[in-house]
């Protein structure tokens, strides 16, 4: 089984930019998107998502935030945000049960320049990391997305120049790292835990993905038992259309 995350930066824009065509060829199972920017009605999908189930949870400010999911199995249940008045204005979270695993599609809040959404952006983790584990109580969870966030060295190409920008704090790192620590590994780092220069999002400014001077802030985490399912995980930079790349997981 073959699952994608990808942060699309607006769904509308990225159709004209070979959606239909990275459809088609990756053939994903499952697909989460994030970054819609689009209510569902607003959205004229390609024939290529023709077989897939859709579940989207859209912001109520217009062209803002968003996730999406396309499913070629129809899930058991669909939760809807994280059940929490204060962080289910801005469509950020779908959860989606299977018989063997419980996905959850994330786009966490970005702390902004100057840090200035930090708080809330470590109040959202803290709600977010409590939704996951509790989901895990009843199922494996697979959660993926763009969680905004570098969580090593490793996974940037300048840390030293990016220490206090937002997504390289060390709050917020501290704050993924408990994400992890509450049961649940990242999967990329798990089969390539030396591997650098493997990034998935890169800004737009002075030919940063050209010379791919990058983040890895795009991840599939797993519960940890559940590990033994994925034989491989991948990033797929060569994917264009957005500031992001897709990233994915192979189970079984």
């Amino acid at each position: 089984m073959k699952l994608l995350s990808w942060n699309v930066n607006g769904i509308r824009a990225v159709l004209g930019k070979g959606f239909p065509e990275f459809v088609a060829t990756e053939k994903p199972d499952i697909l989460c998107l994030q970054e819609t920017k689009a209510r569902p009605e607003q959205v004229q999908l390609p024939l290529e998502l023709g077989g897939y189930h859709s579940y989207w949870n859209s912001a109520e400010k217009p062209g803002y935030s968003g996730v999406a999911v396309f499913t070629r199995e129809k899930p058991l249940e669909v939760k809807v945000g994280l059940g929490h008045a204060d962080h289910d204005k801005e469509g950020r979270v779908l959860t989606l049960e299977y018989a063997d695993f419980i996905l959850v599609n994330v786009y966490t809040p970005n702390a902004q320049d100057e840090l200035r959404r930090l708080p809330y952006r470590l109040t959202w983790d803290d709600v977010f990391r409590a939704h996951v584990a509790r989901e895990a109580e009843r199922k494996p969870v697979i959660f993926c997305g763009d969680l905004n966030v570098a969580h090593q060295e490793i996974d940037i190409a300048r840390p030293r120049e990016n220490r206090r920008s937002p997504g390289f704090s060390d709050e917020e790192r501290e704050s993924f790292g408990k994400l992890l620590g509450s049961g649940f590994t990242d999967t990329f780092r798990h089969h390539y835990p030396d591997k650098a220069a493997a990034y998935s999002w890169w800004s737009y400014r002075a030919g940063a993905r050209q010379n791919n001077v990058g983040w890895r802030i795009d991840y599939f985490g797993v519960s940890t038992p559940f590990m033994k399912n994925v034989s491989d995980a991948k990033i797929l930079p060569h994917v264009h259309g957005s500031d992001h790349c897709p990233v994915g997981i192979t189970l079984g």
